[in-house]
Order: C-alpha cells, then sequence, then structure tokens
C-alpha cells in the first residue's frame, strides 16, 4: 500500500484549512461607513426639521439600515463562491424580475416622475441597487464559462453585452440614464480585465455612443442638467440652482472647513445635502482636508479589490477574481463619479457617494458587495494556505525519496 500525499493535503484543506479575510478592506469600510453616519446626521437635521421630523430621524433610519447591510456583508463572507457560481443564471432571471417589477402598478412606487422603487412596506427598495451586485456576479461567471471565446473574438462579448443592453433598455423605461451608464462601464471594465480584445470593445462602444447620447437629449430635463452643468451661474435661481449651490459650499470649505455641523448651504440652500450632494455639505464643514480623507479611503477600498481580484485570477480562482473585480469597478466608478458632479466637473447624475449618501438600498447593497469581496479575500488566503502545503508535503517527499 502507498501512501497518497495528495490525498491527505486534499483531506486537511477541506477540513482544517481556513482564511483570513482583508483587515485593510475591512477597516476602510467601517472608516467610510462610520464617516457616513457622522456627515449624515450633520447634513440632515435641517431637512428633518422643514419635515416635521425628529432632529436625528435620518441618521437613525442610516443607523437602521447600516445594520441590514452588516447583516447581509456577513452572510455574504459565510457562503462559499462556489455557491453564487452555480446559481449564476438564477440571478439574471432575478435581474430582470426586478426590472419588471419596478412598472408594474402596485408593486413599482413613483417618485419625482421615475419608477425605479420596489414598496417594501418600511423603505423603498430601488431595484437597480441589487442589479448592480447580481450582475457582477452572472457576467463573472459567464467570464469564466466562455473566456477563451470572449478574449478571441467579437462575437464572444456580444451575448454579455446583449445581457447588459437589455438591462439598459429597462433602466431606460424607468428612467435611470446615470445607472444605465454605469452598469455600462461595470461591464465594459469586467470584460476587458477578462482578457477581451480593447478593438472589439472598442468597435462595439463606438457603436453605443450615439444611442446612449439619443437616450440622454430625448428627455428635456437631461439637456437642462447638461446646459447647467455648462455655466451653473448663468441661471443660479433656476436650473443651475444645486450646482451652484454646491459650489458655493465647496469654495466655501477652503483647506480645513468652516467646522463640523457648521455649514451655511445644507440650511434650505443646497437641494438633497444628505443624498446626492452630501460631498459638497463634507467640502464646507471640512475643507479640502475632508475630501482627500474621503478619496484616500476610497482608494484603499477599491485598490483593495482589484488587488484581491487579481489575487484571485493568479491562483486560478478566475470567478472570485472577477468578482472583486466587477464591485472595484462598482464603487470606484460611482465614487469618481459623485464626487466629479458634486465638485461641477460632470453633470448631475442622481448617483448616490457609496456608504456616505443617505439611502437604504444603497447602503445595503454596498455593503453586502463589500461582504462579497471580503469572501474572496478569505478564499484567496485559504487557496494561499493551500498552496503553502503542498509545496512543503512535495518537498517532505522529495527529502524522503
Amino acid at each position: 500500500m502507498t501512501f497518497d500525499w495528495r490525498q491527505s493535503v486534499q483531506a486537511l484543506r477541506r477540513e482544517e484549512l481556513t482564511g483570513e479575510y482583508d483587515l485593510p478592506l475591512l477597516l476602510a469600510t467601517l472608516t467610510l461607513a462610520a464617516f457616513g453616519l457622522v456627515m449624515v446626521a450633520s447634513a440632515s437635521i435641517a431637512i428633518a426639521d422643514a419635515d416635521g421630523l425628529r432632529a436625528f430621524h435620518h441618521p437613525i433610519r442610516q443607523a437602521v439600515f447600516l445594520g441590514i447591510g452588516a447583516v447581509l456583508a456577513a452572510i455574504a463572507m459565510r457562503v462559499p463562491l462556489v455557491r453564487l457560481e452555480h446559481n449564476s443564471r438564477l440571478m439574471l432571471l432575478v435581474i430582470f424580475l426586478l426590472l419588471l417589477a419596478v412598472l408594474v402598478p402596485g408593486l413599482g412606487r413613483r417618485v419625482n416622475g421615475a419608477s425605479r422603487w420596489l414598496n417594501l412596506g418600511f423603505m423603498g427598495f430601488q431595484v437597480v441597487e441589487a442589479v448592480k451586485l447580481l450582475l457582477i456576479v452572472y457576467l463573472a461567471s459567464h467570464l469564466v464559462r466562455f473566456s477563451t471565446r470572449v478574449r478571441t473574438s467579437m462575437l464572444g462579448i456580444l451575448k454579455p453585452l446583449g445581457v447588459v443592453a437589455a438591462i439598459v433598455g429597462l433602466l431606460l423605461l424607468q428612467p435611470d440614464f446615470g445607472s444605465a451608464v454605469l452598469i455600462c462601464a461595470i461591464a465594459g471594465g469586467m470584460l476587458w480585465l477578462a482578457g477581451a480584445r480593447a478593438r472589439d470593445l472598442g468597435g462595439l462602444a463606438l457603436l453605443g455612443m450615439p444611442v446612449m447620447a439619443i437616450a440622454a437629449i430625448a428627455e428635456p430635463y437631461r439637456v437642462k442638467r447638461l446646459t447647467s452643468f455648462l455655466d451653473p451661474f448663468a441661471d443660479p435661481f433656476n436650473d443651475g440652482f444645486q450646482l451652484s449651490q454646491a459650489l458655493i459650499a465647496v469654495g466655501r470649505g477652503e483647506w480645513f472647513g468652516v467646522g463640523l455641523g457648521a455649514s451655511v448651504q445644507k440650511l434650505y440652500y443646497l437641494p438633497e445635502a444628505n443624498t446626492d450632494f452630501i460631498l459638497a455639505v463634507i467640502a464646507e464643514e471640512l475643507g479640502l482636508a475632508g475630501i482627500v480623507l474621503v478619496l484616500v479611503l476610497f482608494g484603499i477600498v477599491c485598490a483593495r479589490a482589484f488587488k484581491i481580484g487579481l489575487r484571485a485570477v493568479e491562483q486560478g480562482q478566475a470567478f472570485a477574481g472577477y468578482c472583486a473585480f466587477g464591485v472595484g469597478l462598482w464603487l470606484s466608478v460611482q465614487a469618481l463619479v459623485s464626487v466629479g458632479v458634486n465638485l461641477g466637473v460632470l453633470p448631475t447624475k442622481g448617483l448616490t457617494l457609496p456608504l456616505i449618501s443617505a439611502g437604504g438600498s444603497s447602503l445595503i447593497m454596498t455593503c453586502a458587495a463589500l461582504g462579497l469581496v471580503l469572501r474572496v479575500s478569505y478564499e484567496v488566503s485559504q487557496r494561499a494556505a493551500e498552496i503553502a502545503l503542498e509545496r512543503e508535503a512535495e518537498q517532505l517527499v522529495g527529502a524522503l525519496t
């Protein structure tokens, strides 16, 4: 009877080896969430007063949503990635059911002319936040199953982009142009990181750009956003009001701000001060230092996501790596767009600043997404331990023989 060291290592790998969660990613995430809670409290007191609510109504809601997000993140951190991979096609079905549900009277809730929310009773859930995460998991699985085709031909990327096009079409019916653009960026980035040829992606992007341009100018309010972005102070009391007030807030902050809680612009001047334009409040109260802090924290989160994804791909865990890449793309693009809008370098898109802006759907699903990346980091470190153990066993067998 011969001793099979590989089977022994395999048995030990399944039963005893454990992984580690990425500590820098976890700490940066917790810091962003805590900072966001403080800034929501600061930015929303005047809003609550105007609505006849308790002073800390919005930060209390934010804390509740953060707790729900933490539970989902903890679940994501415990679910083996192989389960997600095996159920990725089911997730695609869920995506279309969610996007269709918001268009059904009674199920969907219409706010400011847009049907983006499902009425859950205790909250309105913006389904596109779940769609982002589900799409990342589906695309990661597809890129693994058709990796050779994706790398070698344009036909290989037509199917995933066709799925994305259908999702974008449903988003434009809501309408939600900002999320549609974000999803296109996530999908394109994932395909490129999976090895799709730049000329194939570039050619399809050139074909798709006129369609998105037509969609952008099809609605009068989008045209107004574009024109007000080009010169907000040309009409500071009408179309340019929101952006001009945000720029005033940013200018008042200078280097170190006017002090936490001392913002003037949040007092009925700056619309959406606790959601889309919360960075303008941060800039006014904490100055350039506050903006740099936010950018550094997001830089850490996104850099760790990409690094974890790269390690996973190098270890042969392509699905895990693509999931991490997708979440990294999602958070980095959305954060950059939100920052750009607040600083007046991009037109208003209606995208929140992840983990910081008030809002249940975005906060909950961002936490779940980061829980997924932490799970990837766990399995990456677990695989690294397996590889080290296999090498030690090989060296031992070599020494004995």
